[in-house]
């Protein structure tokens, strides 16, 4: 089915490809690497060199909310729907696959050694996987949903923030209960630096920093609103702390002040990853962009980066249904040969029953509705939009007012995906 357009306001530095908000980026330790999650349930492996995407994981029923990746190279995905999918770069599927949780896991972290994987999910628990094989480690105590893990550079604990409002020091490599801490909000996310300080993220727009026992250092105030994800760079001299409203706090820990406010179109950030170089920001957000950022400046970084540098549409110069498509792009292909992205190749989709094409994860609601795709079906879900007329989609929300521009773009597609 087709995906709708990514309706966002232009901005530089922008990785396009994701049909959803990005919820999870990951970088690889060279920075060469990029991996990205996002809510349409796909996560994308990037390369930073050249500024395209190399391949689209497609596995998880659901948003894929954390990434990372493992010191052998390999990336991790894990899902909403529970699931950690362990990858070799170039499968199409994953290698291994981690199951346990009972509700959306939030957030990995990968022991410094790289023998560890810890998820954070809200049923309540965190799990320690072994990379070499084995069963998980339960840690269990948590009342709400575990929304953050972080392990100190030693390896010899793990952090764990909750909305319960607790901040917990799990010892490993004894059987000790952890260290309670109560904070005066719901938590969303937690860093630890090489030197043992954690820093929290709370609902309330503060960032909590304590040292490694525990005890409460500071408070800085990020944002009037929730503090929803966090970073820190490698050296550990800056935080940042994204917010709801779509601003990101540059926070210099030495002095626990705000260096400087990042701010873009004003949608949630839900991620946010240093570069290697201590410098260099990226953030994912709702409106499905990756962004670039210095962040020593405020200021975004470079021209606008595409998913592909060749311009797939070049030969429609001048139909205006490909004008209306082009917004499309970053998710669709037209030509079989092309393949998958975010959402499904749209070759020969005319005659298709909706979430019938082989090869893509489509959402579960969706493989019970009646619809085949005609011209009079695809001008109607943009008439009325996918949330009313595909209910259960993964699918961003976008209406095509103009009837005009709707049988422009109908008109188009029986073109372009005639096989």
């Amino acid at each position: 089915m087709l995906i709708g357009a990514l309706n966002a306001a232009p901005a530089v530095a922008q990785l396009r490809g994701h049909g959803g908000p990005v919820r999870a980026l990951s970088i690889s330790s060279d920075g060469q690497t990029l991996l990205s999650g996002s809510f349409d349930g796909s996560a994308i492996g990037w390369s930073l060199s050249r500024d395209i995407a190399e391949q689209v994981l497609r596995f998880h029923a659901d948003a894929v909310n954390a990434t990372a990746l493992l010191k052998d190279g390999r990336a991790v995905t894990a899902g909403a729907d529970g699931r950690i999918a362990i990858w070799t770069p170039g499968r199409q599927q994953p290698d291994t696959v981690l199951e346990g949780h009972t509700a959306p896991i939030v957030a990995l972290a990968l022991s410094p050694d790289g023998s560890t994987l810890a998820s954070a999910a809200w049923d309540h628990t965190v799990r320690l996987w072994p990379l070499a094989g084995g069963a998980a480690r339960v840690l269990e105590g948590h009342t709400q949903n575990v929304n953050g893990v972080a392990f100190s550079a030693d390896g010899k604990t793990l952090v764990s923030v909750s909305y319960d409002l607790t901040l917990r020091i799990w010892p490993l490599d004894t059987p000790a209960s952890p260290t309670i801490i109560t904070l005066p909000a719901p938590l969303n996310s937690v860093v630890m630096t090489d030197d043992g300080e954690i820093a929290a993220a709370g609902a309330n727009g503060k960032v909590y920093v304590l040292d490694r026992t525990g005890k409460l250092d500071s408070e800085v105030v990020a944002a009037p609103n929730p503090v929803i994800a966090m970073a820190t760079s490698k050296d550990g001299a800056l935080l940042a702390a994204a917010d709801i409203r779509g601003s990101v706090a540059i926070i210099d820990r030495k002095s626990r002040k705000l260096a400087r406010r990042l701010v873009g179109p004003g949608l949630p950030v839900w991620s946010v990853a240093f570069m290697p170089d201590n410098s260099t920001l990226l953030t994912g957000g709702a409106d499905t962009m990756i962004r670039r950022w210095n962040a020593l400046t405020g200021e975004p970084l470079g021209g606008t980066l595409q998913e592909s540098p060749n311009d797939t549409l070049a030969t429609y110069a001048g139909d205006r249904g490909a004008d209306v498509f082009r917004a499309c792009v970053a998710c669709h292909t037209l030509s079989p040969d092309q393949g998958n992205k975010a959402g499904p190749t749209l070759s020969g989709i005319f005659g298709r029953r909706i979430a019938t094409l082989p090869g893509y994860n489509f959402s579960e609601p969706l493989k019970k509705l009646d619809i085949v795709w005609t011209p009079e079906t695809v001008s109607k879900l943009f008439e009325v939009g996918p949330a009313a007329y595909t209910p259960g989609t993964k699918m961003p929300e976008q209406i095509i007012g103009s009837d005009d521009d709707r049988k422009a773009l109908v008109q188009f597609l029986e073109r372009a995906t005639r096989r």
